[in-house]
């Protein structure tokens, strides 16, 4: 999809059109095999029904493979990931929530104001110092949010300390990856304050290859978390996913 956001016009009035004429190149590459249907990510539908197993192995085997270590209960500090986009999280959650096993926000824009009371009361119930790590799109309406998740956050986690982070896209990441460009919306009744700060240059956060937004969320976090104390925790972690296996299994 960044593909066709970079390379197709996003003014208001032709938009819709073009996106409507991404999505349909999407299906007609899906049905002919040349794009993997699981590369879509379609958030908006849900499949309502249990979890069912063969037989209490197959149960042991499902409990094990769930199973997920606190790597971070003893640290003291806490790390979050937040982004702008929905379509992005597939890209992030390998690294975010599979490698470092930290929550990852995905606010789908602006973020609805209990989201953000949410959040920052769960930060607030914890107590430690909370670094945030945010990525959105360069332009008037991502900077915005940018500034709300922070402004918010801070707020309704009061008296529990909060910094963010705003890691991309940023114009130094526009001539470091060649990014493709677009001007400002000037019809976004942010545009002028953003031009005035940055110019009229803006880039969404999709152009920027998913190999280094995945390198530049790990260097954040790794900031936070020694990679060896992280390599014995998962060790531990797989011992202890052993035993469940065992203690479920067991039950006949």
């Amino acid at each position: 999809m960044a593909l066709g956001a970079d390379l197709m016009d996003k003014d208001a009035q032709g938009n819709r059109n073009n996106y409507m004429r991404v999505q349909r190149r999407l299906l007609q590459m899906c049905r002919s095999g040349r794009l993997p249907y699981s590369w879509i990510t379609d958030g908006s539908r849900t499949i309502y029904g249990y979890d069912r197993y063969e037989d209490p192995e197959a149960f042991a085997d499902c409990a094990a493979s769930i199973y997920r270590k606190d790597y971070w209960m003893d640290s003291p500090v806490r790390v979050e990931v937040w982004v702008e986009k929905d379509a992005m999280a597939g890209k992030l959650k390998p690294v975010v929530r599979d490698e470092f096993g930290l929550d990852l926000y995905v606010s789908r824009g602006f973020a609805s104001e209990s989201y953000l009371q949410e959040a920052g009361a769960h930060i607030r119930f914890d107590g430690r110092p909370t670094n945030v790590y945010l990525l959105t799109d360069f332009d008037a309406s991502g900077m915005n949010i940018a500034e709300t998740v922070e402004r918010e956050l801070i707020k309704q986690a009061r008296p529990a300390e909060v910094r963010v982070e705003r890691i991309a896209a940023t114009p130094e990441q526009i001539d470091e990856y060649g990014l493709i460009t677009q001007p400002v919306t000037r019809t976004d009744t942010r545009a002028r304050r953003f031009i005035e700060r940055y110019g009229t240059e803006t880039v969404e956060l999709d152009a920027i290859p998913a190999s280094e937004i995945r390198r530049l969320i790990k260097e954040a976090i790794e900031r936070h978390m020694d990679p060896t104390r992280l390599e014995m925790l998962r060790m531990i972690e797989q011992e202890e996913r052993e035993g469940i296996r065992k203690l479920f299994g067991s039950v006949a």
